[in-house]
This record gives structure tokens, sequence and C-alpha cells, in this order.
């Protein structure tokens, strides 16, 4: 089994930045400065690595990718609520 550490840097910097955005998504209760197509896009991304990790090269890298991947569902799951918060807003302002 060989690990990929150039592969592996690529994923911990992504998934460094994760955990901060999923928390200011919670605590902001909006979906400003958020992009659904870029989260939809990544989650792709990372579930091409996992398709490649579990038929080709499994491996640790695996572990990676499914906690990628599962912080940005978290973040797209935010997205949508904080969507319906909009919403309601709008209609009490109005």
């Amino acid at each position: 089994m060989h690990i990929h550490i150039f592969e592996a840097g690529m994923l911990i910097c992504f998934g460094a930045s994760w955990p901060l955005d999923i928390y200011k998504s919670w605590k902001s209760r909006s979906t400003a400065g958020k992009s659904l197509m870029f989260m939809i896009v990544l989650s792709l991304g990372y579930v091409c690595g996992i398709i490649n990790k579990v038929l080709y090269h499994h491996d640790i890298i695996l572990t990676l990718y499914i906690i990628n991947i599962l912080m940005v569902l978290a973040d797209i799951c935010f997205y949508f609520r904080n969507k319906r918060i909009e919403a309601k807003t709008k209609i009490n302002q109005t």
C-alpha cells in the first residue's frame, strides 16, 4: 500500500478550512458569500476521489476524502437551513 503524501497534503489543506466555514454558516444564519454550485462541484470531486481510492488505490487517504465530503455536506445542509431562515425573515419583514 502506497500513501500519496501530496494528495494527503492537499486534502488536509482543503479540510482545514471547512470547520471554520461550517461554524460561520451556523452562526451567521445567512447564505451571503456562499456558492451552492461551488460546494456541489467540490463534493463531486471528492466523490470521484473516493471512487478512485475504493477501486484502485485503497489507502488511508480515503479517510481524508470521507472527512472532507462530510464537512462539505454539512455546510450544504446549513446553506439550505439558512435559505429557509432568510425566506422566513423576508416574509416577516413584509
